[in-house]
């Protein structure tokens, strides 16, 4: 009789002997994206996440999510849980409350209570030792000026990490303290404000050298990434003298945002680039634009509220690109793009086809373009001829303003 775990690994093409880790993005209330992928991955492996994975690894919302998984939830429950909690954590401090002019905007009293009522006060160790999951969870140390990172793996019987004892509560209070958003848990701010709201890299050395070391092996290793879906601002080079709006809500907005994406994107091109051999790395992401939303196929989304579109494919630009980690009104938007996506993985008219037949991604590799190198729903935009026509031309550089 197979294991769930060998089923799980047969449906996912994942080699039998290797070990699983799961990492979750941050991203607000974007999680509810990465949620629907999960729920569609669960269905193909044939169990939920917590009965085939090793290791669980999140940041911000997606360390919400692996909480859960670790709580040995799967992901339907995760997202009833889930739009609990992104309902009422994103709660207005006061009338008055604002990011930039009266920070935080919110406060995290109802989002302590039901973490509180759900885990209660289980440590990482506890749940670790019942459920038989490592995990890592990230969040920045303001006092000391660094990344922590919240682990516990069981190593041959022997419980490793220095903040094992901790309580999971705790830890994923300090992950999603967003500055601005949300006032610091004493000394943490949000995993992501940093290198880390994509946790993968971190989760595999941490697998591989440090706690995890001897027991998870490079060769032996799958990792299965998930974003919650990526905001790119495309700005127009002729435009960048003189932007739409406050000059500082612009460049605090673009700086958080695009420091933390561009991170992500350099650890996804690293776990990519063949330095680490023999991993099977599979990334799952996408990027919200026009592009991208003409690849997935189309959805009816006439029920989701505050969008002047009737179908997926009419969202313009301007809403897509401003989709915010705390826009709960976007919540059913995002939902309905997770659906698209993982239709777009798991087309349901290749659900019995036979398996070597199938031409759809069905989470059995990275979800990568072969030509161009980049996620299959990422849209990459550039000029590479623009570039080296004017940083050529002695010119038009002495032509551009100054101040």
């Amino acid at each position: 009789m197979e294991t769930l775990k060998e089923i799980a690994r047969k449906n996912l093409g994942i080699k039998p002997n290797n070990k699983i880790i799961l990492s979750l993005d941050g991203g607000g209330i974007r999680g509810i994206f990465t949620l629907q992928l999960l729920k569609r991955l669960e269905e193909i492996a044939g169990s939920p996440c917590y009965e085939w994975c090793d290791m669980v690894a999140g940041t911000s919302t997606g360390a919400i999510i692996a909480g859960l998984i670790l709580n040995k939830k799967d992901a339907t429950q995760i997202e009833e849980l889930y739009t609990q909690l992104v309902s009422r954590v994103f709660t207005k401090r006061s009338f008055l409350a604002n990011r930039f002019y009266n920070p935080p905007a919110f406060d995290k009293k109802n989002y302590r209570g039901l973490l509180k009522k759900i885990i209660g006060n289980s440590s990482l160790e506890d749940l670790c030792k019942a459920n038989g999951l490592d995990c890592l969870f990230t969040a920045k140390d303001m006092a000391a000026g660094e990344e922590t990172f919240f682990t516990c793996i069981n190593n041959k019987g022997s419980m490793k990490g220095t903040y094992k004892s901790v309580l999971l509560r705790g830890v994923l209070e300090s992950t999603m303290s967003a500055p601005t958003y949300f006032s610091p848990l004493e000394r943490f701010v949000d995993g992501g404000t940093t290198t880390y709201n994509n946790p993968a890299a971190s989760a595999v050395l941490e697998a591989l050298t440090y706690g995890g070391a001897g027991k998870y092996k490079l060769n032996e290793l799958t990792v299965l990434s998930f974003g919650t879906a990526t905001s790119l601002r495309f700005v127009d080079p002729k435009k960048t003298a003189d932007l739409k709006g406050l000059d500082t809500m612009f460049w605090l907005n673009y700086v958080m945002e695009e420091t933390s994406k561009d991170a992500s994107e350099m650890q996804v091109d690293m776990l990519r680039s063949g330095l680490f051999k023999g991993l099977d790395f599979r990334r799952f992401q996408l990027s919200l634009d026009e592009t991208t939303m003409h690849k997935l196929p189309d959805r009816n989304i006439e029920h989701v509220p505050e969008v002047e579109a009737d179908w997926l494919h009419e969202l313009t630009e301007e809403v897509l690109s401003h989709i915010d980690m705390a826009d709960v009104s976007r919540f059913p938007l995002m939902k309905a793009i997770g659906e698209s996506t993982a239709d777009f993985i798991c087309p349901p008219d290749e659900k019995n086809t036979p398996v070597a037949e199938r031409k759809a991604n069905w989470f059995r590799s990275d979800l990568i373009d072969p030509k161009t190198h980049r996620g299959t729903l990422v849209t990459a935009y550039g000029s590479v001829e623009a570039i080296k026509s004017h940083l050529s031309n002695a010119s038009w550089l002495d032509s551009q303003i100054t101040c």
